[in-house]
Order: structure tokens, then sequence, then C-alpha cells
């Protein structure tokens, strides 16, 4: 269960001004700069860090030059986003188009009358270094060589040059002071501003991250010039991005055929804020899965059945699809039971089609995980604080490594998990299990560090080999869970019954001891609970479309005499009625006159034909076949055979699509899920819905938008290399004879 980070597209950008700067810099430098880019490239803040330190390498003249061009380049305002682009709201393009760089030359003048000011001479004499950003000529530079330098990285010297410092200890950021060339500063700035938005987007963080403080002063350090947007201008730009893009998923959502399935999970902030994510999940025409976050909605005090109820319909009438919801699974809440039993009363009093409401099972099954740890929880605290020790002692960890090897005792990958979580937990019986003589022999090494009270008695070490063993087939239904691709209501009722089955076995076991007994008792009576909320046709039709399940491995609590017979109602009622040319009639006298059918092949098709009637529909023919092989991919399996059963394939893309959790398994079980809650904690209630909604849907795939304008950060960043490679070259070009 691996856990995967947000991509962070816009953050190349910092190569880019690498590679224009490195024709002026020392070769040590450059290299140091590139292995820094590589060591951190992962840790957004400490791009950002960098990407500021290079801005101020660079100073405004580097940042005008990448951002305005040379003359064969249009201006980034241009091309970085779409020309219908308002410049007022958004703060770019509203200045004055400035002029080329080249073009601004100062009057050639003696070598003492106007340059001389601009650089000292070196404590070795032989060299002379610019006040500005310190780049070193020798000392025999010819005149122009110098002015050109001036010019091309220092545009406005010639106005500012009186206020520069005798001393290039720290690059000092000049600003020209007319107002055309502020305006083009001020583009400069807009552009950074909205790399700081996809920033705080990809980072999941508040726009009062930038208020801090100590994060403001960093940037005036860097260059005194920086003017970052007020936080109030931040939150309206993120405001209007998140009514653009939702305008964008709604006319999507409006384009699908099926119908859909939606999840709802809740959860409270730092600032007792309680909130409702809802979302949609579908499988498209060529049977792929979708699933897109619809909304997260603040619900109002009390935070009861009623409140989340009308939030939860105010989100699909907001996106016109309350009429094609075909299901809802929630979190297994009472208020959340009550809302969704509410919905469908309106549903069917509407008779819009067949609503059900199912509870998620990765949570049940968590709930049934805990009662089956209950007894060994002071244990595995005791044992996670060791593991923790290990992981923050290099020292430690490596003789673990060896004792571990030594003792022939496995193979262990540090740092290891140590997450509260199910898989956090099975991990700390499984070190015990596998390595007790390696965790003895480290303890006693290192009592002087540790101490003698995370050495386990064999009563303990008897406890957990117990419950390690009885628990392992519940790690191994959560690990198939959360790897598999689609996992259908049938796949997951099948491994619930095989959990089921297991704590049968516990309480009726003569071996087991009383004390686990009594907490499968409790994990059984969660079970039974789950297989009473889920027993009805609308599940049991869900099950039968798995073609790896059926009628053979369905539950028997679920696989009901009448539930075969209101299904086939179902089908024929709502499917079966639609009209299919490739198979309600034979080839077209055309196709056999033009001969592209052969007699043989029409004679086969008419068989076909009888075969289907003499089976009664196509739900008949498909559950006399046997099952798929479970490890099949469902999806794959419908689009290969949705030729021979096109009516009921239809009925499959709408209920292969009912989900069995509320939650993405992974993040309820692995230590993904802690990121993800420390991120809803931490948000605070001004930027939760636009962040999240934003990041979401830039990760399915809507484009990022201001008032309906696509932000083109590719382009942006696309022709921001180019503009610094052309400058490379220029310099290049242009540099000295030493």
């Amino acid at each position: 269960m691996q856990c995967t980070r947000p991509e962070q597209g816009w953050l190349s950008a910092v190569p880019f001004l690498i590679s224009s700067k490195a024709s002026s810099e020392s070769h040590s430098k450059v290299t140091e700069r590139k292995l820094l880019h590589q060591s951190y490239i992962s840790d957004p803040i400490v791009l950002l860090n960098k990407f500021f330190l290079l801005l101020s390498y660079n100073c405004v003249g580097l940042i005008r030059q990448v951002t305005v061009g040379v003359d064969d380049h249009k201006s980034m305002m241009e091309v970085a986003l779409i020309p219908n682009m308002d410049p007022v709201n958004i703060a770019l393009g509203s200045s004055e188009k400035a002029n080329p760089i080249n073009s601004v030359k100062p009057r050639k003048k003696t070598m003492t009358s106007v340059y001389l000011k601009f650089f000292e001479t070196a404590a070795d004499g032989k060299s002379r270094r610019c006040k500005f950003c310190g780049q070193s000529y020798s000392i025999a530079t010819a005149t122009g060589n110098l002015g050109r330098h001036l010019a091309n990285r220092h545009p406005g010297y010639d106005k500012s040059g009186d206020s520069v410092s005798n001393t290039v200890t720290q690059p000092t950021v000049v600003v020209k002071k007319s107002q055309p060339q502020g305006k083009a500063n001020q583009v400069d700035y807009d552009h950074l501003n909205w790399l700081l938005i996809r920033w705080l987007v990809i980072a999941s963080l508040p726009p009062s991250t930038l208020e801090e403080k100590w994060l403001a002063n960093s940037f005036k350090f860097l260059n005194s010039s920086i003017q970052l947007w007020p936080s109030e201008k931040y939150r309206s730009v993120l405001d209007e991005v998140f009514r653009s893009m939702r305008e964008e998923v709604k006319a999507f959502l409006e384009q699908v055929s099926s119908k859909f399935s939606i999840t709802v999970d809740f959860w409270t902030s730092f600032e007792q804020i309680f909130y409702m994510s809802v979302t949609c999940q579908w499988i498209d025409e060529n049977w792929c899965f979708q699933k897109v976050l619809l909304d997260i909605c603040r619900i109002p005090y009390p935070c009861g059945s009623a409140e989340i109820y009308h939030a939860l319909v105010k989100v699909l009438k907001m996106y016109n699809i309350e009429n094609r919801v075909l299901s809802c699974t929630h979190d297994n809440s009472q208020s959340a039971v009550h809302a969704c039993h509410t919905l469908k009363e309106d549903l069917d009093a509407q008779k819009v089609g067949p609503f059900c409401y199912i509870p998620c099972a990765a949570r049940t099954l968590s709930l049934i995980i805990d009662d089956g740890l209950r007894s060994t929880k002071s244990i595995i605290s005791k044992i996670r604080e060791f593991i923790i020790e290990l992981n923050a002692s290099s020292e430690m960890s490596e003789d673990f490594i060896q004792m571990s090897t030594a003792f022939q005792e496995g193979t262990w990958k540090f740092p290891l998990d140590v997450s509260a979580r199910w898989s956090g937990n099975y991990q700390m019986l499984d070190i015990v299990r596998k390595t007790g003589k390696s965790m003895d022999a480290v303890i006693r090494k290192y009592e002087e560090a540790l101490g003698s009270r995370m050495m386990l008695n064999s009563t303990e070490k008897s406890v957990v080999g117990i419950v390690h063993q009885y628990l392992e087939p519940f790690y191994k239904t959560t690990n198939n869970i959360c790897t598999s691709k689609v996992p259908t209501v049938g796949l997951v009722l099948f491994f619930m019954d095989h959990i089921s089955e297991t704590i049968a076995s516990c309480r009726e076991s003569r071996h087991s001891p009383d004390w686990l007994k009594s907490s499968a008792e409790e994990m059984a009576k969660k079970a039974r609970t789950y297989i009473n909320q889920v027993c009805n046709i609308f599940t049991y039709m869900t099950a039968i479309l798995d073609p790896r399940i059926k009628g053979e491995l369905i539950p028997e609590s679920l696989n009901q005499d009448n539930f075969l017979e209101e299904a086939r109602t179902h089908f024929t009622r709502n499917y079966s009625t639609t009209h299919f040319s490739s198979m309600s009639s034979g080839y077209s006298a055309q196709e056999i006159e033009d001969g592209g059918v052969s007699f043989a092949e029409e004679i086969a098709r008419k068989k076909r034909r009888a075969s289907m009637s003499s089976g009664t529909d196509e739900l008949t023919q498909y559950l006399l076949e046997a099952p798929a092989p479970i490890p099949t991919d469902v999806l794959e399996w419908w689009k290969v055979n949705s030729t021979r059963y096109p009516r009921l394939s239809v009925m499959a893309r709408d209920f292969l699509a009912v989900q069995a959790t509320s939650v993405v398994p992974e993040e309820l079980f692995c230590g993904k899920g802690d990121e993800i809650n420390k991120q809803r904690f931490c948000m605070s209630h001004e930027s939760t819905q636009a962040i999240l909604c934003i990041k979401a849907w830039v990760q399915f795939g809507i484009k990022f938008k201001f008032k309906s304008t696509e932000i083109d950060y590719e382009r942006l960043m696309e022709l921001a290399a180019a503009a610094a490679t052309d400058n490379s070259t220029a310099n290049s070009d242009k540099k000295p004879k030493l």
C-alpha cells in the first residue's frame, strides 16, 4: 500500500532560472545549485525558498528578461494566458508593453565618466566586480563589454547608480523608477503570485501561509521589490478559480451517459467545523472507472441528519444530477444513515428510478479489527516505542538488520511503518512474531538508552503470537481491497463473508483463549450489523453483475430466492427494451449483397439469437456461464463481452460503479490517511472548500481556470525555458575576452 505525493508540475521553473544564470557564474556554484535542485525537488517548501533565492541572484533584470523576453519573443503575459483573459481582475497584462531590452542603450561615454562607478576593483588588482550582481571581469576588459553588461543585466542602472553600495557582499536589487518599467516589474510579480496560487493548491495550504511574518521578511531579504498580493486577493482569486472550474466539472458530468454513484465522508477541523465531502463515481463508455470530487460542504450546527440531507441535496442540484444518482455510500454514522433515508424517500416519491444507500465496508472492517486488537493495545504501544527508536538511530537499525540476518529472521527495510493505523499496528505484531531474538538482542545492547521497559516477557510474546495468527486473514483482506483496481460491492461482500467465517471459527474453537473469544464476540456483532444493512435486492444485483462472483460466490445471507426474480424484473423493465441493431436483427441485405457476410455466418447468427431466446434473456444467459477467475479485471471483462450482452452491459456499467466504501481503503488502513487528516484538520474554513476542490479537480484533469479562461502553466514554463535559453546564448555571445 504505497502513498503518493501530489504532482508538482510548476516547480520545474527552478531549473530554468538556473540555466539562465549559469553562463555568468563559476562552475562550482552552478554545480552546487544543480545538486541542491536534484536533492530537494520533492519538497515544495524547499523549492519555494530556492526559487526566491534564484530571484535574488538574477535580480530584477533577469526576471524582466524571462518575462518580457527578447525581440523575437512575445511577452510572457501574452503567451501564458489565453488572449481573452481579463487583465484587470487577475492583475496580469495590465501594464504597458516594455521596450525590448537591447533597444535601451546608453550613449557611449568615457570609462571614467560613466561605467567605473558601477564597478569596483578586486583586492588582487586583476579584475573589476559589478556592484549590482558581483560579476567579475578582467581589469583589461573593454569599455563596451562593461556597458553591454550594465544595459543587458541591469537596465536603468544610469538612473539608480548613485544609490549603489560600494560593497557587493550582498547583492542589491535596483528597481527602475520610471512608470513604464515599474509596470513591467509589476507584471513579473503578478506571474510570481500566480505560481504561488498553484503552490498553495498543490500543497493544500491556506492563503494565510503567505502572511507569515518571517516568510514575508525572507522574500524582502531576497528581493526588496517583490510585491505579494494581500491575502484577501489570494482568497478572492481562489474563489473565482473554484467557481470557474466547478462549471467545467458540471459541463463534463452533463456529457456522461451512465448513472452515478456518490460517496460521502465527514471530518471535523481544528476550528471544530464539521465538513462533508461528496464524491461522484461512474464507468465511462470505454469501461474506465472515473471519480471526481463534487464539493466540500460545511455542515452547520447541530450537524444532524437534517443538515446533512439539505447540504447533500444542494450539491446534487448544483450539478443537476439528482435524477441520475443510483446509490450513496455513507460512513456508517446514524446521522448519515437518516439523511440518506430521507433522500431515498424523496427520490422514490419522484419515481426517478431505484436508489439505495449502503454502509462503508472499510470503516466496518476497521472497527472489527480494532476489537480484535483490544487485548494487545498496550503491548503494541510498547513495541511502537521501540521501533521509533530504531527508525531514529542509524546505528541501532544497522545492528537490528545484522542481527535479524544472523538469526535468519528475515530482511527489514527502514524506516518501518509506525503509523497508528492498521498497517502499522499489524507490522508491530509482525516484528515481534518474526524477529523476537533480534529485538531482544538490540534492547540488551542498548539497555542504557532504551531501558528494560521495552523488553517483552513470555506472556506478552504469546499474546502477540495468538493475535498475529488470528488477524492474518484480516491483513490479507485489507491488502486485497486496497490493491484491487475496482473493489466492487460483490468482491467486498465476498471478503466480508470470509471475515465472518473467520470470526465464527475463533468463537467455536476450543483452543481459543477466553479473552480472544470475548473480542471475537464483539467483532461478530459488528459483522452481523453490516450484513443486515447490505442484505437487499440492490446489492444483490450489484454483486451478481461482477463476473467473478455471480451467484456461486455470493454470501448465503444475500442469496435469497426472490432476489433473482426481482433482479430479472428490474432488468426487463429498465434495460432489455433498449434497441441494439447488432443483436435485434440480422445482417442487412446490402451487407449480404456486398459479400461482407457469408451465408454460413448468417446461419450462425440466427442460431445465436435462437439460443438467446431459449435462455429467456441476457441475464439468464450470463448467469448460466461459470464465474471468471478472481484475478480477472472486471471492467476489461465487460469491455470484451459487451457485444455478447449489449443490454446487460449497460446495466453493469450503472451498478458496478456503486461503491462498497465511502473512503479510499488505503487512506483508512495505511499511513497515507494520516497526511490527509493533517491537511484537513489544519485548514481554516475560509480556504478549505476552494483549496481541496481545486486540487482534486486539477488531479482529475480539469484545467486551472480563472473566469472561464485557462491559466496555461505548462506553456508558461515552456516559454520561460525558451527565454532563459535565449538569454543564456546572448550572454555567451557577449562574454568579454579575458
